[in-house]
């Protein structure tokens, strides 16, 4: 199942899941705040290590702008501690097990893997304005320079 793509001015989709420590946490929970939400596919295999990584590198400048960033994977949360522990991840990892996080925000669909059409997580990051509207929505991006690119969207200097 492919959902519609999210777009910059929408209304970002509320949710509740558990993090790395089993809490719950919410969107709602942050209301009045910058957000960044991303969407990776597994934790711990190498791309998302990078990605995270590169979230974890950058955590000082995106909270000194104001942003706060959350990471999203079908992951259970005892695979997301490991992810925290082994890596050093400063900033919540959530757990969305039946992806129905990943499908509101348009993170799940068709892909193509190596030149094959697949379906599977989509690697995109949104960023949630402090009214709760969608200031970017960004699908498919790189793990790789990924933040950076992020930055520059959104005006911070690298």
């Amino acid at each position: 199942m492919t959902t519609d793509p999210l777009s910059p001015g929408d209304t970002a989709p509320a949710f509740t899941l558990l993090d790395q420590d089993g809490a719950s946490v919410s969107l709602s929970d942050v209301a009045g705040e910058s957000v960044i939400v991303y969407f990776y596919p597994a934790a711990m295999t190498p791309g998302c290590t990078t990605e995270a990584c590169d979230f974890r590198d950058n955590l000082g400048a995106l909270q000194t702008a104001g942003y706060r960033v959350f990471g999203i994977s079908k992951d259970a949360p005892a695979t997301l501690k490991e992810f925290q522990e082994r890596d050093g991840l400063t900033f919540p990892l959530l757990s969305d097990p039946d992806l129905a996080v990943h499908k509101a925000y348009g993170a799940y669909g068709e892909k193509s893997l190596y030149g094959k059409l697949t379906t599977g997580v989509l690697r995109s990051t949104f960023v949630v304005n402090p009214d709760g509207t969608l200031r970017l929505a960004l699908y498919n991006v790189k793990a790789t320079g990924h933040v950076a690119r992020l930055r520059r969207e959104l005006g911070l200097a690298a």
